[in-house]
């Protein structure tokens, strides 16, 4: 069976991480998301892919190429505007060839177990299968309706009150050649967009059979807002086998499971409690504390006497001694100058609530650190507060507390009022 992939979106809720990347390539655990697919679907036989790309699609297209790293083989369709799942999937027509295929979303993170389950349950050749998985608050997701193992609807979002069930659709279908004519048939949403959901509400209308398959949540993740990649992170470095290749100097302590990759450096009097990953050519230290589920990208330097917990640090980035980092995410090529710290806690001890798409969201995590843009610098004892985010390309000057999100290439600095007179 071949697999459709679909990542031509932009990611605008992860700005400002996406505003020089497909949401699909911002990396966890030394892979991006992506490729973290990617394997699961080889691992449970699929290695015949096409995937859908629009966005930054070089990006994706110049770094898994025609597959052959993987050992899988790669095709690419671009869809030249954001016109919906259905039309990105109605692009899949020709190289599928009217067989039944396995298409999704490219940013899940789902294990093999649940790619083997949907495709163990297909019942033939000629029926459609959608994959659903639990929640715990349906108005986020699509919900749908059933009759035994039947679907006969997907509500999207509606309120906890009147959600048929807490089944949400997990964005993982078999799709048989049925689909491309339902899709010629499906109207705008209200987003302007073709929906896969209308295409499969089409069939459902035509009498066709669609069957769901349960998917462990365990199993599944739907990566849709900037902190879930903190969650994704932790999964993914829970259930990964970590080696060291790089150097550990003595006098340092690696407590867990901890990779470090070639050429990189631990420094003496530094202490590391895993599950941590640390990519090439990272020097880490001296005495530097760095805390579970944290990752580190390439060419990464973090100075004397940093803490670092539960964060995604991007390639090439610096952090200067006495800097604290917590529940965060760090761009790529930033320089965050002496004693910069990251607030993750609010002083109410709530939720920590960050902006998205102009509207307040709230995370549900009371603790929350920050989102930092790409090629951001900070002077000494910057503080910025939880939940905000950092544009890229933005200068923050020494001594500031940055309370608000600050918008991409600005230069933030505090001025003050200076009187000299004699003793």
């Amino acid at each position: 069976m071949k697999a459709v992939i679909l990542a031509a979106g932009e990611g605008v809720r992860m700005r400002p991480l996406t505003s020089t990347r497909p949401k699909h390539m911002i990396f966890l655990s030394g892979k991006p998301i992506l490729e973290h697919l990617l394997l699961s679907l080889k691992e449970s036989g699929i290695k015949d892919m096409l995937i859908i790309v629009g966005y930054e699609n070089e990006k994706i297209k110049q770094y898994f190429r025609n597959g052959s790293k993987l050992e899988i083989k790669l095709s690419y369709a671009v869809q030249k505007e954001a016109l919906g799942t259905a039309d990105a999937i109605q692009l899949a027509e020709d190289y599928v060839k009217k067989e039944p295929f396995l298409a999704t979303y490219g940013d899940l993170l789902i294990t093999p177990k649940a790619v083997k389950t949907i495709l163990r349950n297909q019942k033939s050749k000629a029926t459609t299968n959608v994959g659903i998985v639990p929640v715990d608050q349906p108005e986020n997701y699509g919900i749908v309706k059933l009759n035994g193992n039947r679907i006969l609807e997907i509500i999207e979002k509606p309120s906890s009150a009147k959600a048929p069930s807490k089944l949400a659709n997990a964005g993982i279908y078999i799709f048989t050649s049925k689909i491309f004519d339902q899709i010629k048939k499906t109207g705008e949403s209200p987003r302007k967009e073709l929906e896969i959901t209308d295409s499969i509400r089409s069939l459902v209308e035509d009498k066709i059979p669609v069957f769901a398959t349960k998917i462990d949540s365990r199993e599944w993740m739907d990566i849709g807002r900037p902190w879930d990649l903190l969650e994704a992170n932790k999964r993914i470095l829970q259930r990964t086998k970590l080696k060291i290749e790089g150097k550990v100097e003595d006098g340092a302590h690696l407590i867990g499971p901890v990779g470090l990759g070639a050429k990189a450096r631990i420094r003496s009097g530094t202490y590391i409690e895993g599950p941590v990953f640390i990519d090439e050519a990272s020097d880490i230290g001296p005495n530097c504390f760095i805390r579970p589920y944290t990752s580190i990208g390439k060419k990464v330097r973090i100075g004397n006497g940093c803490e670092v917990k539960n964060s995604i640090i991007m390639d090439g980035t610096h952090i200067g001694h006495l800097s604290y980092i917590g529940d965060s995410i760090i761009g790529a090529r930033c320089n965050l100058g002496a004693g910069t710290i990251t607030a993750n806690l609010r002083l109410d001890e709530k939720p920590v609530k960050v902006m998205i798409k102009d509207k307040l969201a709230d995370s549900g995590l009371r603790k929350l650190g920050v989102f930092v843009g790409d090629d951001v610098k900070t002077g000494i004892n910057v503080n910025l507060m939880p939940g905000i985010k950092i544009g890229q390309g933005s200068v923050i000057g020494p001594g500031v507390s940055v309370h608000r999100d600050v918008p991409p290439n600005m230069l933030l600095i505090q001025k003050q009022e200076l009187e000299q007179k004699p003793l």
